[in-house]
């Protein structure tokens, strides 16, 4: 089952802050929810666990995630793919821009695409749907905070 949410957010920092920001394992760890580790394997690689409850399932997501079309402070995609046992699996991927909207605030757009499959997607469409544009609206209004804060 595929979907693909799209969001902005206006961060009130300047553009190479927030990059440094979505490049920093501490902040993407706290940003993410369910997050209980985030390790970095290289400079381009991330390993996660995510516990998430979707629906009446909740389930431990041991997942990869790779930022790649690196263009800084401008530019990145992250793929991911997280296994959850009998819940089921979940990967995609996110398009991630920033742009200059003045010295000290950034605009930040996203677009992810997503695919989940197993247990989980028998949930629906409706839920499952809901329920990532609910974690990537947080993911990112407390990502937000946190770079607008430091």
């Amino acid at each position: 089952m595929a979907m693909t949410i799209e969001g902005e957010e206006r961060i009130e920092a300047p553009i190479g802050k927030v990059w440094e920001a979505l490049n920093d394992p501490e902040v993407l760890a706290a940003s993410i929810p369910g997050c209980e580790s985030l390790e970095k394997k290289s400079d381009t690689e991330l390993e996660a666990v995510v516990t998430l409850k979707i629906g009446p399932i909740k389930a431990k997501f041991n997942g990869e995630v790779e930022l790649k079309n690196l263009k800084p402070p401008h530019s990145y995609t992250i793929q991911g793919e997280g296994k959850g046992g009998i819940a089921g699996f979940a990967k995609g991927g996110a398009d991630v821009t920033l742009t200059e909207d003045g010295p000290d605030a950034t605009i930040l757009r996203y677009e992810a695409k997503a695919d989940v499959g197993g247990k989980i997607a028998q949930l629906g469409s409706r839920l499952i749907t809901s329920t990532s544009k609910k974690l990537a609206g947080q993911f990112f209004s407390s990502f937000n905070e946190k770079v607008s804060a430091g």
